[in-house]
């Protein structure tokens, strides 16, 4: 068997290349036209496919060539784009940009997945030297197939003719779209980036009508039907043996808990599904709106921005009452970055100090710099993500710090990261695990395996009692 569904990777020229805001107009644009789009994002951002999933309507998936071995970055796609009529993959920082060498980049992933790169050039002042930045990009790695060149942050007519000579004259590749230079262009940011999806449609104003106009641009500055010829003429792929998806009994009758809201909604769709895979049930909860936890037997608090509804989060009394009895029973809990911060005893930002959870014995403030890297680690203590001496990559992102108050028991030591202190993270207090590492369970294999294991084992004691 193989996949031949059309496929298409936008990849920068750099960071600020603008390639994020075009690739949600042309997810959009798709979208208008009555395709299933299926959408793909390079590295371990949460953000940028939090606005995929809203435009298409379908669960963009994350691709990391450092994290996830060939075969199984072969699988996340495949398994994604079944019953999708296109593939839209959207690049990292700049093209060759990687943790190592090719490793991590977003070219290691256009050459795993033999995809069509359309390069987004940011242009700004720039005529001729755009050919060179070009031509320079396609003779670095000929094996990326480079196929044609989006102009941004064009200043006019006479810039956008001037420039497309240039590339056609020197480099000859397509140009297949230029898009201006405007404000309406650039989406909400903030301390980590974009502002998230569910945060931005709720309570920001216009917000969604910004998103309307991208859309209207990209619509008016791209050829989409030579973008879709492009993609339709990406080789055929051969469906990978099923691995990763695999459905088995083990945590049949467990309940895990999932906070998701404004706070708390840095997921990767691939841990969700992993833990309903293994036969559990995924149930939502919001550690904003609801006064306490529902019927569960572990709870997952990922990432997000609890500092911004630090109050709202505060003055939750019910639900945190309902965590720290639910932790008293053991039941297995996770925080995640933002998890952290909930579980610590407060969060101190712009000035204020709010009374959080308490199971962690410290605080959690902004720092003076953001963190941003991949983390490699090893269990020193047996903890409700995995036993004593199982090895971990995973990544921080976050611009918060930890100000420990007492001596803390951690379960994690860092080879590579910053963690909480000193190289450690992974505060453990009784079956609860609070850490700024993230995990992909497409990487880390125990996660939710061995999280079921201890929610059904205490559920098991708790019925024995």
């Amino acid at each position: 068997m193989t996949r031949d569904i059309p496929r298409i990777l936008l990849a920068g020229d750099r960071s600020s290349s603008g390639k994020t805001t075009i690739v949600a107009g042309l997810l959009s644009a798709l979208r208008n036209k009555d395709l299933n789009v299926q959408s793909y994002k390079v590295a371990l951002d949460y953000i940028d496919p939090s606005y995929h999933t809203w435009i298409t309507g379908r669960w963009c998936r994350n691709l990391d060539g450092h994290l996830m071995p060939e075969r199984i970055v072969r699988e996340v796609y495949d398994h994604a784009a079944k019953g999708a009529d296109i593939a839209v993959i959207e690049g990292v920082r700049g093209l060759y940009e990687g943790y190592e060498g090719d490793r991590g980049s977003t070219a290691q992933i256009a050459k795993m997945l033999k995809a069509p790169t359309i390069l987004v050039v940011d242009a700004r002042s720039i005529t001729r030297s755009a050919a060179a930045l070009v031509k320079g990009y396609m003779d670095f790695d000929p094996s990326v197939d480079i196929r044609g060149v989006i102009l941004n942050k064009i200043g006019g007519e006479r810039h956008a003719q001037k420039t497309i000579s240039a590339i056609r004259d020197h480099v000859g590749v397509e140009v297949v779209g230029v898009i201006p230079r405007e404000e309406e262009m650039h989406l909400s940011m903030r301390h980590l980036g974009l502002v998230p999806m569910v945060e931005g449609a709720r309570r920001h104003e216009g917000f969604m009508e910004r998103l309307d106009r991208i859309r209207n641009v990209v619509e008016e500055g791209l050829d989409i039907d030579r973008i879709r010829e492009i993609a339709s003429e990406a080789e055929p792929l051969e469906a990978p043996e099923p691995d990763l998806y695999r459905p088995t009994r083990e945590g049949e009758g467990i309940r895990v808990g999932v906070a998701i809201d404004e706070a708390f909604n840095f997921y990767y769709r691939d841990n969700i599904e992993l833990i309903e895979l293994t036969g559990a049930e995924v149930v939502p909860t919001s550690p904003i709106h609801d006064s306490s936890l529902p019927e569960i037997d572990g709870l997952y608090i990922g990432g997000g921005y609890p500092e911004l509804y630090a109050e709202e989060l505060s003055n939750n009394d019910g639900m945190i009452d309902s965590i720290r009895a639910a932790q008293e029973r053991g039941m297995p809990i996770f925080g995640e970055c933002g998890g952290l911060m909930y579980l610590s005893r407060e969060i101190e930002y712009d000035g204020k100090s709010h009374p959080m959870v308490g199971l962690v014995p410290g605080r959690s403030r902004m720092g003076g710099r953001r963190i941003v890297s991949y983390t490699e680690g090893v269990f020193s203590r047996e903890n409700p993500l995995g036993p004593v001496g199982t090895s971990f990559l995973g990544h921080e992102f976050h611009h918060s710090e930890m100000i420990m108050e007492e001596d803390v028991e951690y379960a994690i030591r860092l080879q590579r990261g910053t963690g909480i202190e000193k190289g450690f993270d992974g505060v453990i207090n009784g079956n609860m695990l609070a850490s700024y590492a993230h995990f992909h369970a497409a990487s880390y294999r125990e996660f939710p395996r061995h999280f079921i294991k201890i929610a059904k084992d205490e559920k098991g004691v708790l019925s024995e009692k």
